[in-house]
């Protein structure tokens, strides 16, 4: 009640009418909102925003924010590098200094975690206009964001000459350095247009960590140049099994790869937009797209085909074959050459051991790298460890860390190995302990290949399970169990979008959104900030943006 009636006081101080306001409470919530209900700045078509132009991050990111404000207000600003008088100006400014100037004392903001301080920024809003500040400019390109999202939307029969914007202090920076989020592209091939629209959405959400699932049973997808018939033969399946693996085959084969170039230009895409590429090549599991081409790589010599079903396959790479290792390398130099990311994923989930416990050449690896049984480690097990600190070794020669499921920790981890919790929360509490970085993404919480409506009567289809909105936004990344010491090692949470019923662009944005609002908030918004009634009225501006762009999403929110 006491929020409805400073709105409806705001909307009376400001313009004695009901003109169109900007409101500064977006998703994600930033951390500090101060704001002066009895005065505003009006910002209308014509006004200027000026910038840095020997700067080309920030020029690029006042471009944007012109588009921006066209797109979602209707009004037409212009770029004035050196307008001192301009409506809207983007600074940089040394650290320390963009705290914004304060009409109010604004509330403390905490200190950022390691990853997080270059996206810190504050706006300024007054008599003299709207004021963008940050130490860096991806700070500045946050900054920008929230400004887009603060504005009211027109509707396409409306174009407002004037926007209320009241005076306000924002200050801001994400609670987590790792902000998450997961495609996987193997299982269904989509054009780079897509993951383009994908990574947008990221950019708008604060999210900074695309993690790129490019290669699986179903599927190659990632050019290999040593490997020419690699992608060529291994992207392609006969056909597909319909809905939830029946016995029926749509027949119709499925296939599509990227080459470099294309993931450069999707690295690059992203990386002006602040985020960063983990390409994940799954190893030595989830290899029958690999196995297809090369046989010799398998325990039995095959042969193998490209999955046509969803699941797990027996067949998994040879640990006692040498020319695995020297495969595994080749793609995942080429990979390095590619993707710049500091994370490389190597996957290491669901990796069935039976063709190694039945394998002369894998039991004589262990025999020579004297493995034993321990006491609750298999040699198989161990062997896995083995392939995992080999790809560690060879990838940190290129200067890069190994991301692994939380399955690595069955036969030891690596030294360096980060680890992505998925099978619950035990899994990143125990790596925490032994002092590995984790990133959170527990399947109840974060697996949204999972319906998001109990009633999945006219839904596209899912994997199954139920991971509503409201669940996704319950998650709490750093678990009570983990002491003072030990709650740093957790790096960030994560949600997945995987393929196998995901076939088609308004499925992918459907299934992704609105739950990519309610993790954007777990990663960047303090957790005694959040409250799920409050984040719910907000989301309802976050779906307007998205009617207004055309953008697929789930109007049922539970």
């Amino acid at each position: 009640m006491n929020k409805l009636i400073s709105s409806l006081l705001l909307i009376m101080l400001c313009t004695g009418t009901s003109a169109q306001r900007a409101d500064y409470r977006v998703v994600p919530l930033p951390q500090s909102v101060q704001t002066d209900t009895t005065k505003c700045f009006t910002l209308s078509s014509g006004m200027t925003i000026a910038y840095d132009a020997a700067n080309p991050e920030v020029a690029r990111t006042a471009m944007w924010l012109r588009q921006w404000v066209s797109d979602a207000a209707g009004l037409t600003l212009t770029l004035a590098p050196d307008d001192r008088h301009a409506a809207v100006t983007l600074a940089l400014v040394p650290k320390g200094a963009a705290k914004g100037k304060a009409r109010r004392k604004a509330a403390p903001v905490a200190e950022a975690p390691d990853g997080a301080e270059q996206s810190r920024y504050a706006i300024s809003v007054g008599k003299e206009g709207i004021r963008l500040t940050a130490a860096t400019a991806e700070g500045l390109f946050r900054a920008a964001q929230t400004l887009r999202k603060s504005l009211p939307i027109a509707d396409s029969q409306t174009a407002w000459q004037a926007v209320e914007c009241p005076y306000a202090t924002v200050t801001d920076v994400p609670r987590f350095g790792y902000r998450g989020v997961h495609f996987d592209t193997a299982r269904h091939y989509f054009g780079i247009d897509v993951i383009k629209q994908y990574i947008d959405l990221m950019a708008m959400h604060g999210c900074n960590q695309l993690h790129w699932h490019i290669t699986d049973d179903q599927g190659w997808r990632f050019e290999v140049k040593a490997y020419p018939r690699l992608a060529r033969e291994g992207s392609v399946r006969r056909q597909t099994v319909l809905g939830t693996n029946s016995s029926i085959y749509d027949g119709v084969p499925h296939g599509g790869f990227y080459t470099q170039e294309e993931c450069r230009e999707v690295v690059n895409y992203a990386a002006q937009r602040y985020i960063n590429i983990i390409p994940e090549i799954d190893l030595p599991g989830h290899m029958m797209s690999a196995l297809h081409v090369f046989p010799e790589l398998g325990c039995t010599g095959g042969p193998y085909q490209v999955m046509e079903r969803w699941g797990i396959s027996d067949d998994v790479l040879c640990a006692g074959n040498d020319d695995v290792l020297t495969f595994l390398r080749t793609v995942l130099g080429e990979i390095c050459d590619v993707f710049p990311s500091p994370y490389i994923h190597i996957g290491g989930d669901e990796c069935p051991k039976v063709r190694w416990k039945n394998c002369a050449k894998c039991q004589a690896k262990g025999r020579q790298l004297g493995i034993t049984a321990q006491e609750g480690r298999t040699v198989e097990a161990q062997l896995q460890t083995y392939i995992n600190s080999q790809m560690e070794q060879f990838l940190a020669g290129r200067g890069r860390v190994i991301i692994g499921w939380d399955e690595t920790l069955e036969g030891g981890l690596t030294e360096n190995a980060i680890v992505m919790s998925w099978r619950g929360m035990n899994g990143g509490i125990e790596a925490a302990r032994q002092h590995h970085r984790v990133i959170m993404s527990p399947t109840d919480y974060c697996y949204i290949d999972y319906y998001q409506t109990r009633s999945h009567w006219g839904a596209p289809l899912g994997i199954g399970g139920y991971v509503p909105c409201s669940k996704v936004y319950s998650l709490e990344p750093v678990p009570e169990a983990l002491t003072a010491d030990e709650q740093p090692y957790i790096l960030g949470p994560q949600v997945n979008l995987w393929g196998e019923y995901v076939a088609y662009p308004e499925h992918v944005f459907y299934m992704l959104l609105p739950r990519l609002d309610a993790i954007s908030e777990v990663q960047w918004t303090p957790a005694e900030a959040k409250d799920y009634d409050d984040f719910r009225q907000r989301l309802n501006h976050m779906l307007r943006l998205y009617d207004k762009a055309g953008i697929t999403y789930c109007h049922t929110i539970e």
